[in-house]
């Protein structure tokens, strides 16, 4: 038998219908080149989304066709995300921190038809474009007085694109089920692979983000979302707030300006913003610096990273709650919260300390389990640690256009490549990584691809790079290399200066030290762990 209920889908349109309806009034307030303290509302902003829906329906796209965004948190951004997935299309995001490669490699793969993109990265665009024959315009995402001088092909400016259409829109019927937003993760080695999130699960995703012990957030917030809208769609705000319909505060390019973050907490009410943590020390090392406080502002969501014990001390004395978050852009990316501060009277002093840095306990929608080398689950005892495995509603099936990875070898789980232990009370703890990747300011550095450009240095024999704690990006790259016959005279700074232009600035590493032999497992491959151990206590010379 079944329930009596109407089958009403869940759809991204479904948040932009109600908050026009009921949310309508409420700011956007936003950060941009041609205004630093843009405002409109939830009303203004989803007709001109209609805008450019009309627009869109004269490229004759078709239902499932990617739109691309190479953009800041603004409000432009904002409305692109909407047209383009509220009429059919896939929102495509792309990091444009990423090395040029690897912004061919994607944009190809998935084959964009349009990319909407910050005036910033007009010259970056105008570098790869004749390597994406599949992109038949390049919209910039401001107006006329403010388009930047270039030669490239298909340029198309923003504002003149929507101002002639119409604010009303026929939007369509959709599925539930429909592909609406694209992510890649460049997590792992190789290419880097494409998350595709449907609309239901980004609705429920929305949902669960919302819940008291998630991020809390209610009509009455102002939300600062510092967190990019090309890292998984800055955590799930651009859908949650609307949907409840709390404030929006968009940076712009001056995510990473602790004045301007101090600024606009105090001078827009923020209640709650969500970050990685090199933003969140650059935000204190400003207050701490001038003086200033952050009244208005009453929680932090904290992730990509491993948030710092000083970061979550540091915002206790201002009043202001820090949440760990941890998730992956396979899983939305929401998986866990700590909370635990609401109930830091259970705790001495030593034992919160200890407990807060956990990633925290699965939000309602992710099951997970940790197992063994040979698939056998293990307790949650605080104590077995082991691969961690997830699954639930939105947590990615499959990769885009590849067929099966060892991520889904288990039918059913998502391998998230992460070591963890969870404690009786279902708090997650990350020990270890199975893949040898960085984590560098909430951003991922693949160590292989930055040993293979070592490693062909003609006077390295041999090398290896490990993450070792940075204070203000949480993790840097170490390089450990070893000198090849005739290589004696090779310097640091030689080396570190053959990395330019083969390999993301940011992924470069911080330094070098040069060791006799690498350790070396029963199969041959380089030890980590016990490299790790080597340098445990390494501090990187220049840190600060």
């Amino acid at each position: 038998m079944n329930g009596l209920m109407m089958g009403t889908h869940l759809t991204i349109t479904s948040i932009m219908e109600h908050a026009v309806r009921v949310n309508g009034d409420v700011e956007i307030v936003s950060v941009t080149h041609d205004n630093p303290r843009h405002r409109y509302n939830y009303r203004e902003a989803f007709g001109r989304a209609g805008q450019l829906a009309n627009a869109m329906a004269e490229w004759g796209l078709g239902r499932g066709d990617r739109i691309a965004t190479l953009a800041w948190n603004d409000y432009r951004h904002f409305e692109t995300y909407y047209a383009s997935a509220c009429s059919g299309y896939v929102c495509h995001t792309i990091n444009p921190r990423l090395f040029p490669d690897q912004l061919v490699y994607i944009i190809n793969h998935a084959e964009d038809r349009y990319v909407f993109l910050d005036r910033d990265f007009v010259p970056l665009v105008a570098a790869i474009a004749d390597q994406c024959p599949g992109v038949k315009g390049w919209v910039v995402l401001t107006d006329e007085a403010n388009m930047p001088a270039s030669e490239l092909e298909n340029l198309m400016c923003y504002e003149t694109l929507i101002n002639s259409h119409s604010r009303d829109f026929d939007w369509p019927e959709l599925n539930e089920n429909d592909a609406c937003a694209l992510c890649y993760t460049s997590g792992t080695t190789g290419n880097p692979k494409g998350v595709l999130y449907g609309h239901r699960s980004t609705i429920l995703h929305a949902y669960a983000s919302t819940m008291p012990d998630v991020m809390g957030l209610s009509g009455s917030d102002v939300v600062l979302p510092i967190v990019p809208m090309f890292h998984v769609n800055a955590w799930g705000n651009p859908y949650s707030c609307p949907m409840v319909g709390a404030k929006l505060v968009f940076p712009g390019n001056k995510m990473g300006d602790g004045q301007t973050l101090s600024a606009l907490i105090n001078e827009e009410g923020v209640t709650m913003s969500a970050g990685v943590p090199t933003v969140w020390l650059g935000l204190l090392a400003h207050l701490k610096g001038s003086g200033e406080t952050i009244e208005s502002l009453q929680r932090v969501l904290v992730g990509g990273a491993a948030c710092p014990l000083s970061v979550m001390e540091d915002f206790d004395t201002y009043g202001v709650e820090t949440r760990v978050g941890w998730g992956m852009t396979e899983m939305s990316p929401l998986g866990t919260v700590n909370a635990c501060t609401a109930q830091r009277d259970r705790y001495t002093p030593e034992a919160f300390a200890k407990q807060r840095l956990k990633a925290g306990r699965p939000v309602f929608g992710v099951e997970m389990k940790i197992v063994d080398d040979a698939g056998k689950e293990l307790p949650w005892d605080g104590q077995a640690f082991g691969s961690l495995k997830v699954r639930g509603p939105w947590i990615c099936s499959s990769y885009f256009k590849l067929d099966g990875s060892d991520a889904h070898a288990e039918n059913g789980w998502f391998e998230t490549g992460d070591v963890a232990t969870i404690d009786p009370e279902g708090y997650m703890a990350i020990t270890d990584r199975t893949k040898d990747v960085i984590k560098s300011g909430g951003e991922w550095i693949s160590s292989i691809d930055v040993e293979n450009v070592a490693t062909d240095h003609p006077k390295v024999a041999e090398s290896a790079v490990i993450g070792r704690y940075h204070p203000k990006w949480s993790e840097r790259p170490l390089l450990v290399a070893v000198k090849a016959p005739g290589g004696e005279d090779l310097t640091a700074e030689e080396l570190l200066a053959w990395f330019d232009g083969k390999i993301a600035k940011w992924w470069v590493p911080d330094a070098v030290e040069f060791v006799e032999e690498l350790p070396h497992g029963a199969t041959g491959k380089i030890h980590k762990v016990g490299l790790r151990e080597q340098f445990e206590d390494y501090a990187f010379p220049d840190a600060s």
